[in-house]
């Protein structure tokens, strides 16, 4: 418990410094908006609305969040500004928080479908994920599914050895829904856990990764069916909007379940996640922040919320 405790206070270490940049934009606003004597009147809500979108929380966002704490300012008969930012703290915490049945795969025979395009860290983000379900106890299965990159095969081979997990592979150019029935294959005869399928994410020919999709999910549907089936959506954090136009377009091609949000340590828009579940409705269920194995954790909102606004929590 105590190791558990300390590993998730080393996180949230590394969560407040990769959130530094992304912080810069918004506190320095954000104090002077709400230290001041000023009345809560047009031109605080235009400023506010103006520190928001700097911390790349998104137009969409941003407007949602504006219109639920003018309805709160109303109701409360608050007049002060200082007043308010508890509220907008509380209120993009409430957005954001993910419900517990978000991670129904955990408890249960499962396969995981992670997509995404090349270089936002799927393949990273795959190492680490089998490595945190490993350490949970499972009997984890990683299928190399992404044919299309040369070096993904190797890339994961090496994710797979570092967390201690086998790996069933597949040619550069064979069929990926080959690659996942013969993972289905072992994941069933070696009674596994999890079993989790890397992808290749080519979004720009959208009509090839949607046929490839579907043969995968009917394979799936046709052999393992007693497996939960969650697909998440990796998107690179230092991209900002683009991350969102991603998981948009990933969103329209299959049901996407969760979020991988990765390269948080250093971006100064990280308030990209915030824009994610508004706009979108898909939580953000894991957060990278680092290269290092455990570098990968569940999204916890408050956490997440408290790093991005500097509220000098401690997890004590």
């Amino acid at each position: 418990m105590k190791e558990e405790k300390e590993k998730k206070k080393g996180f949230f270490k590394r969560l407040v410094s990769g959130l530094t940049k992304t912080r810069d934009n918004i506190v320095a606003g954000f104090d002077n908006l709400f230290s001041g004597t000023g009345v809560i009147d047009d031109d605080f809500y235009e400023e506010l609305e103006e520190i928001l979108i700097m911390g790349d929380i998104g137009i969409n966002a941003t407007t949602s969040i504006l219109e639920k704490l003018k309805q709160q300012v109303k109701e409360q008969h608050i007049k002060a500004p200082h007043e308010c930012k508890q509220i907008l703290i509380n209120s993009i915490k409430e957005q954001m928080a993910v419900d517990n049945t978000a991670y129904e795969f955990e408890n249960r025979k499962s396969v995981i479908l992670v997509i995404g395009v090349n270089g936002v860290g799927k393949t990273t983000s795959i190492g680490k994920l089998a490595g945190l379900m490993k350490d949970q106890g499972k009997k984890v299965i990683l299928a190399a599914a992404d044919t299309f990159r040369a070096a993904a095969g190797e890339q994961l081979a090496e994710w797979a050895s570092r967390a201690g997990v086998e790996i069933v592979g597949g040619q550069y150019g064979a069929d990926p829904a080959s690659v996942v029935y013969d993972a289905v294959a072992a994941a069933k005869a070696r009674n596994a856990d999890v079993l989790i399928c890397d992808t290749a994410g080519r979004l720009h020919n959208k009509k090839n990764l949607m046929d490839e999709l579907h043969k995968i999910y009917r394979i799936l549907e046709t052999n393992y069916p007693e497996a939960y089936l969650e697909t998440l959506v990796v998107v690179d954090g230092t991209t900002g909007q683009n991350a969102l136009v991603q998981a948009r377009e990933f969103s329209e091609v299959c049901d996407v379940g969760g979020i991988i949000l990765t390269k948080l340590d250093g971006t100064a828009k990280g308030g990209i996640a915030v824009a994610i579940s508004s706009e979108l409705d898909i939580p953000v269920k894991y957060i990278g922040v680092g290269e290092k194995i455990d570098d990968l954790q569940k999204f916890d909102a408050d956490a997440f919320v408290d790093a991005l606004f500097d509220t000098g929590r401690d997890l004590g």
